[in-house]
């Protein structure tokens, strides 16, 4: 990945899709996709706190800050993050004014 495609990633917001369920677990939670009927574990409480905090973020940056994930961390979060928006369980959010 270079850095500019991680710049951009960061830069940009997402939110968890809104066909998507997550189901608390000891572990973190199980994310559901009732369209694609995908099932993910997302296996630490963080990244759960973090994917439901996505969307009152502007950009991933923010929300990696306001759920003070340390930046060394960083780079394992965004790797969960994209795996995530390949199996669509987060979507990139609208822009202010778009229409789905």
């Amino acid at each position: 990945m270079s850095a500019f495609s991680e710049e951009a990633f960061l830069s940009e917001g997402w939110a968890l899709s809104p066909s998507v369920a997550l189901r608390p677990e000891p572990f973190g939670a199980l994310a559901y996709h009732f369209g694609n009927r995908r099932l993910t574990f997302l296996k630490r409480p963080e990244l759960v706190e973090l994917v439901r905090g996505l969307a009152a973020s502007d950009s991933i940056r923010g929300a990696l800050s306001a759920a003070d994930v340390p930046a060394q961390q960083w780079p394992a979060y965004l790797k969960a993050l994209r795996g995530l928006a390949a199996a669509d369980m987060i979507r990139p959010q609208l822009a202010s004014g778009a229409t789905p």
